[in-house]
């Protein structure tokens, strides 16, 4: 099993993830053209694609979707409520694959559990992609991290999570005005490094080989910031082995092998 990030922020996200002889677009938030050029900077031909899946209807996350389908007609999988919101918006000859929150399914030899997340959307969710003896979580917008997310997080290989802000820099921005640092930083916005390490600290085992960041603000985040916070939290947990890293809004990562 190997990801990429195709790019990961408030301009768009969409990353891939092979395993299985198969390929999965994760979210289509980059616009057709910027995903059909990143799919190609990795080595990967736009039509040889096995699925989407999206984790939730809002723009950042399925904004190339219309015109991408009209070039590949990729299957989408998604929950009931989450593609009735995407056809409401005028995305329409979508070949629906349709799952319930909280339910697994399968796709050839791999299997997809997904669980419901907090966020302000009508139906996100989470995903963990299994194939063979490797796991790995995909948890993209979320404000508040349940026991119910962590218990399905457990025993990864790899993970990727948004790191969204930082507590004092939120505080202190001017740019936002109250009510959306609220919105932020509510149980239905998004995660703050601090929650990322709270997290972190109840699934990080030996096996856990890659932890990526992703959806870092540029005004109220940085890599630097956000990875030596999780550096000094795998440290002293004692996992020196497991391999960071933070995703970019404008470039594809590195292919990151589990």
């Amino acid at each position: 099993m190997r990801f990429v990030i195709l790019g990961s922020g408030s301009s768009g996200n969409a990353a891939l993830v092979e395993c299985g002889g198969l390929r999965f677009m994760i979210d289509a938030g980059l616009s057709a053209k910027q995903l059909s050029l990143r799919l190609a900077q990795v080595g990967v031909a736009a039509d040889s694609l096995d699925g989407i899946l999206l984790t939730h209807e809002h723009g950042d996350h399925v904004r190339g979707l219309k015109v991408f389908l009209k070039q590949y007609p990729v299957p989408v999988y998604a929950t009931a409520a989450t593609a009735q919101v995407v056809r409401e918006a005028g995305i329409q000859g979508c070949q629906w694959k349709v799952f319930e929150a909280g339910r697994a399914f399968a796709i050839g030899a791999v299997t997809i559990d997904s669980f419901t997340i907090q966020h302000d959307a009508v139906d996100p969710v989470g995903f963990v992609i299994h194939h063979s003896s490797k796991r790995l979580g995909i948890l993209s917008d979320t404000g508040f991290v349940t026991r119910n997310v962590t218990d399905n997080l457990r025993d990864l290989n790899g993970l990727f999570v948004e790191a969204n802000y930082d507590d004092a820099l939120l505080e202190a921005d001017t740019k936002r005005p109250w009510p959306t640092k609220q919105r932020i930083s509510s149980r239905h916005g998004h995660l703050s490094n601090t929650q990322v390490m709270d997290l972190v600290r109840e699934i990080a085992h030996p096996a856990l080989a890659r932890v990526v960041l992703g959806h870092l603000s540029a005004d109220c985040n940085g890599p630097q910031l956000a990875l030596g916070l999780l550096r000094e939290c795998l440290t002293s947990l004692g996992h020196v082995q497991t391999q960071i890293h933070c995703a970019s809004p404008s470039e594809p990562s590195e292919w990151f092998a589990l």
